[in-house]
């Protein structure tokens, strides 16, 4: 006799208000359709979410999808060039991101910008010389930067220390590391954007590190399409679902989930600018 599967709970049945922030999805990417995205973006306001930052990799990017969001003011973007594509990236792209940021007001943050030593795309100086001048870029316009940092923790504190980002606001976009590496980043002053692997029985050594986060220095975010929190994990991500790993954060903080998602709501909104 075949095993039934489980019942997965809709976003919705957890009853959030409308006052969640997703703050990094991608959905100009492969992983969605462009008919899709009205229903997506229904689902999310539908299940509490009332602003959606998606990010652009790189100018092209941005030039090609922003029109996905017209008409739905709710989405904000941010825009960088991600340390797996340094390798194709030209001169002069930092100067079309900068005139980007300069003529539309609805591009929040630069990001997401970092080091990967995950995957074997690039060479680590070619990567940090990328970073540095997004950096330098998210500086010069008063902007706040979305770090990506795949084993790479050391390197990338090490760059953020030498340019002085201590303090400056900044995000460490899907924080998957252990209390050590949080207390690292807690000491500068940045915040933590988690996402859905918390939710992951055996991601014991996250789960202890987001129990000893200050929530105010928390945002949320799914990285749709990727990452899909329990009970959906499996299937692909979508904003929607960041209600889920909402209540495995505030579980882990010993807070109510409608307490936890207005806070990390708030965060959002005051870190971006919303």
């Amino acid at each position: 006799m075949s095993k039934k599967k489980a019942e997965r709970p809709e976003p919705a049945s957890l009853g959030l208000p409308r006052v969640g922030v997703e703050s990094h999805a991608h959905l100009d990417g492969e992983g969605f359709s462009p008919e899709e995205i009205p229903a997506v973006l229904e689902r999310a306001a539908g299940a509490g979410i009332a602003q959606v930052g998606n990010v652009y990799l790189g100018p092209a990017a941005y030039a090609a999808g922003r029109g996905l969001f017209a008409g739905h003011p709710e989405v904000f973007g941010i825009l960088g060039q991600h340390p797996c594509d340094a390798a194709t990236a030209v001169p002069g792209d930092v100067a079309a991101m900068e005139a980007a940021f300069r003529a539309d007001g609805n591009l929040k943050a630069v990001g997401e910008i970092g080091l990967d030593y995950y995957w074997d795309a690039t060479t680590a100086e070619v990567q940090k010389r990328l970073f540095r001048d997004q950096l330098a870029l998210a500086r010069e316009l008063a902007l706040p930067a979305v770090i990506h940092s795949r084993d790479a923790a050391a390197d990338t504190l090490a760059i953020l220390d030498d340019l002085g980002f201590a303090g400056r606001p900044l995000v460490w976009h899907c924080f998957g590391g252990d209390a050590a590496l949080a207390r690292e980043i807690a000491r500068r002053g940045f915040y933590f954007s988690i996402p859905g692997p918390v939710t992951y029985r055996k991601n014991t050594a996250l789960a202890e590190a987001v129990a000893g986060l200050d929530p105010t220095r928390l945002l949320l975010e799914t990285d749709a399409p990727y990452l899909t929190p329990e009970p959906w994990r499996g299937k692909r991500n979508e904003p929607a679902l960041l209600v889920f790993t909402a209540a495995r954060v505030a579980a882990l903080l010993g807070l109510e989930t409608a307490a936890l998602w207005r806070q990390t709501g708030d965060n959002a909104r005051a870190f971006f600018g919303l």
